[in-house]
């Protein structure tokens, strides 16, 4: 199996399904966790010197930090709902307990943090909502944590990839600190696809081709990227979800596109007029 991969597992006694930590991933800022949790069931963990962005994937549940609480928090019971999710931002030094109202799927992402933002709750309405691309590189974007919204280092995203489509496309990278034109940013992808029958393809490729691995992906799969493009292929019959983290040294997103297929973007665009 690619070292790419991490694939979920059953859960254990706390719930969690997925880990990725800088040291099993071998970089140094994001670290990725998936929680399945039954009603009534709870989770508690202390910060340390990370930041977190807690996503409620789907269900309901009340969440509480060092100087605040949101009660029955969630909306949706499928992220193909395609509504936008509840999340909880929680600063370095600081911790948060959850208590599952109904079955839950959440999602944590953290990253290095200073401390010096308070915890607050990113309701469905603060998420900004787009759509990119155009034809069949088309697909919907909510921005649950984008670096116009205050944090020290995580940048969140998720992606919903219709049946048929690329997505990440053209292929990008962000693996090189050379701003104001690209930025240095670790990735994860936590993949969902709307029925268990279903895959997806992600390639990870570098313009020397050092790295150039094409990943068969199933619902609940994770794929890091730690450098190069990373575009995502959705199959006929299959659509697919993808939850994003990022972050490096500077908390902002600048890409470059593969030169070879930059000239996609603007094709499809021009179709569309």
């Amino acid at each position: 199996m690619s070292k790419l991969v991490a694939k979920s597992n059953t859960p254990d006694h706390e719930g969690n399904v997925l880990r990725i930590t800088p040291e099993s991933a071998g970089w140094t800022y994001v670290g990725f966790e998936v929680y399945t949790l039954q009603a009534g069931q709870r989770l508690h963990r202390q910060t340390g010197e990370q930041e977190a962005c807690v996503v409620l994937l789907s269900g309901k549940a009340s969440v509480i930090t060092r100087h605040t609480g949101w009660e029955a928090i969630g909306q949706r019971l499928d992220v193909f709902e395609k509504i936008p999710p509840y999340s909880v931002y929680v600063p370095a030094a600081d911790f948060y307990e959850i208590e599952a109202l109904t079955a839950v799927e959440l999602a944590v992402c953290t990253a290095p943090g200073k401390g010096r933002r308070d915890a607050r709750l990113i309701a469905p309405e603060a998420v900004g909502i787009e759509r990119r691309g155009a034809g069949n590189i088309e697909r919907l974007v909510h921005n649950i944590l984008p670096e116009d919204q205050p944090a020290d280092s995580l940048l969140v995203v998720e992606v919903f990839t219709p049946e048929g489509n690329w997505s990440s496309y053209p292929p990008h990278k962000h693996d090189v600190e050379n701003l104001p034109h690209e930025s240095f940013l670790e990735e994860t992808y936590y993949h969902k696809i709307n029925d268990p029958r279903g895959f997806a393809l992600q390639r990870v490729y570098t313009d020397d081709r050092s790295l150039d691995e094409t990943i068969l992906v199933k619902s609940g799969d994770a794929v890091l990227v730690p450098r190069g493009y990373h575009p995502v292929s959705a199959p006929p019959g299959y659509e697919l979800y993808y939850l994003n983290v990022m972050a490096g040294p500077v908390r902002t997103w600048k890409f470059a596109n593969d030169p070879d297929h930059a000239w996609v973007m603007e094709h499809k665009l021009a179709a569309r007029r």
